[in-house]
């Protein structure tokens, strides 16, 4: 048997969101080549159409949803196990991020937009993500993204994000203690710096450099290297992990 990363994978069904930012394409890139069937979730339907007919392999599903609307999640998760056969895995890795330039330019509306995005759906997809593999009982992967503002808790106008992703941290080791009994592991991934619009977007050059500086790797991270620890917590290799999470910063942060 050839050794993979993705092992156990072939022709399991994955919900993906955030499915066509720089990272989530790259994640749904590495899901196809270990053979699974990735429903890819998003707000653009003709670049989901893009990522979905460019992915390796069969099966694949593009879904537009906004999940801000909780309404919506259950007939997701539904719509996945008619179209890929099962759910399971949930990879969620839709977020936002809205930068401001002090604590005074932080808007109601900045905060609860990154909230309702970054962690309350989070938490509403994952119990209709988890309530479907338990009802299945054949196990499950549930996989949140943090950032490493969850340990630095950020900088200026960036700390409702921050508090976001803290929530999301704390929110997957909740949800490991609760679904472990069934086989569902919930896991949580902690990227740094990684070279994506979002990181992009309003970031000074000068900043930018001062984060490759600080990075003990020396560079920032393209959107690839994010896929692999992914892949690696949805496979079998990662079943006796639960209710961790796991820091790709290359050093930025040491824990």
């Amino acid at each position: 048997m050839t050794w993979s990363v993705g092992a156990g994978l072939e022709g399991r069904g994955v919900i993906l969101t955030g499915a066509t930012g720089g990272i989530g394409a790259a994640v749904a890139r590495g899901f196809a080549a270990a053979g699974a069937k990735v429903m890819a979730v998003d707000l653009d339907r003709a670049r989901l159409d893009d990522l979905v007919g460019g992915l390796e392999g069969s099966g694949h599903v593009a879904a537009v949803v906004d999940l801000r609307d909780l309404a919506s999640h259950d007939a997701l998760v539904a719509r996945a196990r008619a179209e890929l056969g099962e759910v399971y895995v949930l990879a969620n890795l839709a977020a936002v991020l809205r930068r401001r330039g002090s604590l005074d330019e932080v808007t109601e509306e900045d905060w609860d937009f990154q909230h309702d995005i970054n962690v309350k759906s989070a938490f509403f997809l994952a119990r209709a993500a988890g309530n479907a593999m338990i009802a299945a009982g054949g196990g499950g992967r549930i996989i949140l993204f943090s950032s490493q503002g969850w340990w630095t808790g950020g900088f200026g106008g960036s700390v409702a994000y921050a508090s976001s992703k803290g929530g999301v941290t704390t929110l997957c080791r909740g949800l490991a203690r609760t679904f472990g009994a069934h086989g569902i592991t919930v896991n949580c991934v902690s990227p740094g710096q990684v070279n994506t619009p979002m990181l992009m977007t309003g970031l000074a050059p000068e900043i930018y450099e001062s984060m490759k500086k600080q990075t003990p790797l020396g560079y920032v991270a393209e959107p690839e290297e994010l896929a692999g620890p992914v892949v690696f917590l949805a496979s079998d290799h990662a079943r006796y992990i639960t209710g961790a999470t796991l820091n790709v910063s290359g050093g930025f942060l040491m824990y």
